[in-house]
């Protein structure tokens, strides 16, 4: 029988090799079929322990917080996040080697560009620290999370938009024109809806009115499909790219 040496042309195959854009659609499913699961059951099963609030008046949604605190939906949330997560950070990295290879001669792109990454970093941390750590365990520390997951998400989304105007003044293809504009508007339609929430909850704490507090979670539910649609962009900016695992060449092996 004929040897085959090792390093033949099989050696030299990709292990793994995934379109961009199924990867996009995996990473935002993931938390979006979560999301829904935890809120239907949270709704058929647990419908008084998941809207009730220390004002006890009459609500009829749980707020994203009560919804996977509970259990099973804890342990659905907390699977699809720590799937989801691992994708993330994968992004952030792609987006901020498109970002330097954009920039690559500009000081003040090129930092915003770091920015940018951590905060893509500092987003996806905050989710799984808010996923983590439910509001009936240690509360403080789930806030803390959720806070930290907003507002790296919103600043994220501002300095991305920064980015891609940059971009624009150069010249885009037909995929990114149509990703640029859905992030604009989509960035908008998140803080329009945070601003919403902030004021249904405060309202809600401070005079306990009945139903006020549904209005708050549903802004909730808004700003985090918002977010999934936003990085959901991915899909237009990588539609040509591949994520492969594969031998490096001969010479850039390390």
């Amino acid at each position: 029988m004929q040897q085959v040496p090792y390093g033949s042309v099989d050696r030299d195959k990709p292990l793994i090799r995934v379109p961009f854009t199924r990867l996009a659609v995996i990473t935002v499913c993931l938390p979006l079929l979560g999301l829904i699961a935890c809120v239907v059951l949270a709704l058929l099963y647990h419908y008084n322990d998941s809207t009730y609030t220390h004002c006890e008046v009459a609500n009829y949604l749980p707020s994203i917080s009560a919804a996977i605190s509970l259990t099973p939906e804890r342990y659905i949330w907390r699977f699809s996040i720590g799937l989801h997560s691992a994708p993330r950070f994968l992004v952030a990295a792609a987006y901020f080697s498109f970002y330097r290879g954009r920039f690559s001669r500009r000081l003040t792109e090129q930092l915003l560009s770091c920015l940018t990454f951590l905060l893509a970093l500092s987003e996806n941390v905050g989710l799984l620290l808010l996923t983590y750590v439910s509001s009936t365990e240690t509360y403080s520390v789930h806030k803390s999370g959720f806070i930290m997951f907003i507002g790296s998400s919103v600043l994220h989304m501002l300095c991305t938009c920064k980015l891609w105007s940059w971009i624009a003044k150069y010249s885009l293809s037909s995929e990114e024109m149509m990703s640029y504009r859905q992030k604009r508007r989509l960035f908008l339609f998140n803080c329009c809806f945070c601003l919403l929430a902030v004021y249904f909850y405060r309202r809600h704490n401070k005079y306990c009115e009945a139903g006020i507090y549904s209005f708050f979670a549903g802004c909730e539910y808004l700003v985090v499909l918002s977010n999934m649609a936003f990085h959901m962009t991915a899909y237009w900016d990588f539609g040509g790219k591949e994520v492969m695992v594969a031998t490096p060449p001969e010479g850039k092996r390390f």
